[in-house]
């Protein structure tokens, strides 16, 4: 890779440049790295380079990037670097960012974000030809596999963008939920993900079923997308799509709500009604415990009150509707009508359930990552594309692990154009986890001494199967940016290694 010629010297740094050599740079948030860009205490060329550097690591073995683009980006860059020197505030300078597939740099939603500083380094992998695009995506040496489990698919078909992500390649990459595609692989890859409101930012699709989105790894970047992306949209309408009162008084206040005053802020607790299957679904009991018990935490914040609806929540399943809306015209006319009256059942039955709650939430999939052959008769998008067809905005939250090590998502939905209120409730969740974690490790740390010395972690040849850590009874990926095939686990504190958590992960 070659820097482009008289690079910005850098001022001494509270992100110096051993950081971004380190594997602690897949800690750092797109907020962070932009401070210490704007700040001038590290420049964009050399994130970039540390995030290109970790990107050839890992590629050989997650198959992530479909194109990388090394000399572009640090040329990009580099010209953030100019642009910064010469006083202008970017609001995500030198973050680097992964689009979704090759024509992804073409996207309303990408062209804001370099607008705003980001600097795209390649080109995110999607499902290749012929290929359900539920599976596995389609990289540029195979198929994309999941960081935690590389027997197991990342989801998609987003899926290089949350395998990026997930293991710390880049803090942010643009994705396209048209039944759960942003939602799914975040939840399979133990990440944020959020699909704005059917129509309110500009998309390709001509069905109206597919909205603009991204994955990230904390809460607060997804806030950070969304201010920088939010106002392309204007005049795009989606049936039925609104702007309700409360993201009304959310934008006033000219920023994201986790930073607004408290007077332009309505007051928490949010009611939520919590729904395992929506009335139709098949869960799996396993996913569906996971996320309930992350619900009930999430009502520990105080942010959420979980409710009883007067009436069992319950849609009618809308499969059969999006498949035939999704291949329309080409579908029967009888197909398409009886779509359409499913759909408006549904639209009816959701509206008068946010009349009286603000979030509806759910597992994310009714099922764990499935393997790369296929999910079998198991639609992973059973809870998701119900909100593709109604438009509401909705957003996969980390929830926990399954028994195979696998990451289970939460589901959050709101009322249309209430991505604001999502994004306060995921940094609320992002903030109890951080206590959480904190917690844990002290407990650790005064375990230590009374416990007998580990051994140390097991090295896995991929695919790996339940990870084997080392005797303690909990493990933990401990370089989840590793390249997978030698992927390397150990307990979850006992042997004196760097904390796994910057991957957003816990046990």
């Amino acid at each position: 890779m070659k820097k482009p010629e008289k690079p910005m010297q850098p001022q001494t740094s509270s992100l110096p440049l051993a950081l971004l050599q380190s594997d602690a740079f897949a800690a750092l948030s797109a907020e962070q790295i932009a401070t210490g860009v704007r700040t001038r205490e590290i420049r964009a060329v050399d994130v970039v380079a540390a995030s290109l550097a970790r990107i050839e690591r890992a590629e050989p073995a997650l198959c992530a990037f479909v194109e990388v683009w090394a000399e572009e980006a640090l040329r990009w860059a580099a010209g953030v670097d100019e642009r910064v020197a010469a006083g202008v505030r970017l609001p995500l300078a030198g973050v680097p960012i992964g689009v979704k597939g090759r024509n992804g740099s073409r996207t309303a939603s990408a062209r804001a974000l370099v607008a705003a500083g980001c600097v795209p380094v390649g080109a995110t992998s999607v499902p290749g030809p012929g290929t359900p695009w539920q599976t596995w995506g389609l990289g540029s040496g195979g198929r994309t596999v999941n960081p935690w489990r590389p027997d197991r698919t990342p989801g998609g078909s987003s899926a290089g963008s949350a395998a990026a992500v997930a293991a710390g390649l880049v803090p942010l990459a643009t994705g396209t939920d048209g039944a759960g595609s942003v939602r799914i692989p975040a939840a399979w890859c133990g990440v944020v993900g959020l699909k704005t409101t059917n129509g309110r930012l500009p998309s390709a699709d001509r069905t109206g079923l597919a909205a603009a989105g991204v994955l990230a790894r904390h809460a607060s970047d997804a806030a950070a997308y969304w201010r920088c992306v939010r106002g392309i949209g204007a005049g795009g309408k989606h049936h039925g799509v609104r702007e309700s009162p409360e993201a009304g008084r959310l934008a006033s206040a000219g920023e994201e709500p986790e930073s607004a005053s408290a007077a332009s802020q309505p007051s928490p607790p949010f009611t939520a009604v919590w729904s395992p299957d929506l009335g139709f679904a098949d869960t799996d009991p396993e996913p569906a415990s996971i996320a309930h018990a992350a619900a009930l935490r999430l009502a520990d914040t105080g942010l959420v009150r979980l409710v009883r609806p007067g009436a069992p929540v319950h849609l009618e399943d809308p499969g059969p509707a999006w498949l035939a809306l999704r291949a329309a015209p080409d579908t029967d006319p009888t197909a398409v009508r009886d779509a359409h009256e499913l759909r408006s059942e549904n639209d009816r039955r959701l509206a008068a359930l946010f009349a009286d709650v603000d979030l509806v939430l759910t597992p994310t999939t009714p099922n764990a990552p499935h393997g790369h052959d296929g999910p079998g008769d198991r639609y992973s998008t059973a809870l998701t594309w119900a909100f593709n067809l109604s438009g509401h905005p909705a957003m996969s939250i980390p929830a926990g692990f399954d028994s195979d090590g696998c990451p289970v998502g939460l589901h959050l939905v709101a009322r249309h154009g209430e991505e604001s209120l999502l994004l306060r409730v995921a940094a609320g969740r992002q903030r109890g986890r951080r206590a959480e974690r904190q917690k844990i490790t002290r407990e650790q740390e005064s375990k230590r001494e009374s416990r007998p010395p580990c051994d140390g972690p097991s090295t896995v040849n991929a695919p790996s199967t339940t990870p084997p850590g080392c005797g303690c009874g909990r493990w933990m990926w401990s370089n989840p940016t590793a390249p997978v095939a030698t992927t390397t686990w150990s307990d979850c504190g006992i042997w004196p290694s760097p904390r796994p958590w910057t991957s957003g992960g816990g046990c």
